[in-house]
């Protein structure tokens, strides 16, 4: 019975090895061709075909399960900038700086799931995300901080949906992607009603 347990965990072991080397493979396969084909990503993982089918079903579950990965780092992120923060304006632009350098990485990859996984499944993934922004901004809200015709939770959208549009055009050359973070700081700021000038000195501060 223990020989058997054994050989049982290494099968699981190689499979869970398998599936991380695959992931890792399709990640930069799709960052460096959007279009790489299954049997593309096989080839560069060095399995068969049939072993990335194994481990997911279709081109589009494969990607979603990159972007669920994507989105535990931005969680992380989030959550690690949240912790030192001192005030709303603060948290907000902390987050976005340190959301920032995950996206950056992962900037591709959310383009092209975009095209390739429903609105609502990304929406869904970013619930939680999307949920702390809502607490941050209605306490600046409350407090006077922060400033808009928009409740909470309609403005944190607009903030999620800046953060993506900053992807795009950094994706397009339209933007400096060394820049892209502070200057999407500064945007939600003001976005939120923070004075562009005392947004652009808080983010530069947090940024040096």
């Amino acid at each position: 019975m223990a020989a058997m347990t054994t050989g049982n965990t290494g099968a699981g072991s190689r499979a869970d090895a398998n599936r991380r080397r695959i992931l890792d493979v399709a990640l930069a396969e799709l960052l460096r061709d959007p279009d790489a084909s299954m049997d593309q990503i096989a080839r560069a993982a060095g399995v068969v075909r049939r072993t990335v089918y194994g481990h997911f079903p279709s081109r589009e579950a494969l990607i979603g399960t990159l972007v669920d990965e994507a989105v535990e780092a931005l969680a992380a992120a989030d959550a690690g900038a949240r912790r030192e923060t001192a005030g709303p304006a603060e948290a907000v632009a902390r987050s976005v700086l340190a959301v920032w350098e995950i996206a950056d990485r992962y900037r591709l990859l959310v383009g092209l799931a975009q095209r390739t996984v429903t609105v609502q499944g990304i929406r869904d993934r970013l619930a939680p995300l999307r949920a702390n922004k809502t607490a941050v901004l209605r306490h600046g809200l409350d407090e006077g901080v922060f400033s808009s015709p928009l409740p909470a939770p309609a403005l944190a959208y607009v903030h999620e949906q800046l953060l993506f549009a900053v992807m795009e055009a950094v994706n397009d050359g339209l933007l400096d992607a060394k820049e892209a973070g502070r200057s999407a700081a500064v945007s939600a700021l003001t976005a939120a009603g923070v004075p562009a000038s005392k947004a652009a000195e808080l983010v530069a501060e947090l940024s040096e």
